[in-house]
């Protein structure tokens, strides 16, 4: 760390948004674990709310910077088509 006061304010601002995009991280990713354990045990009444709760997440965690933006929009295809392919419902689910 710098010994300037400046290096160790940016210090600590670097800290605090590591932080910040760790617990954005962790909760995404707790999201889509769940998400995932609920599509493939065929549930599908809990699966639609835990897609549109990672759906939320992902979006806040690109907002913040914490993911990019088109991998987010990667992710929310991939599990929009999985709930898709495996519910198979006539209605198709955009989120």
């Amino acid at each position: 760390m710098g010994r300037s006061v400046s290096a160790r304010k940016r210090h600590d601002q670097s800290e605090v948004r590591r932080m910040r995009g760790r617990m954005a991280r962790s909760a995404a990713r707790t999201c889509a674990r769940r998400y995932l354990a609920a599509v493939t045990s065929g549930d599908r009444e809990s699966s639609l709310p835990l897609l549109r709760s990672l759906v939320k997440r992902l979006d806040t965690a690109a907002r913040k910077g914490v993911f990019a933006r088109k991998a987010v929009a990667r992710q929310k295809s991939r599990m929009c088509r999985l709930y898709n392919g495996v519910f198979s419902s006539p209605e198709v689910v955009r989120v």
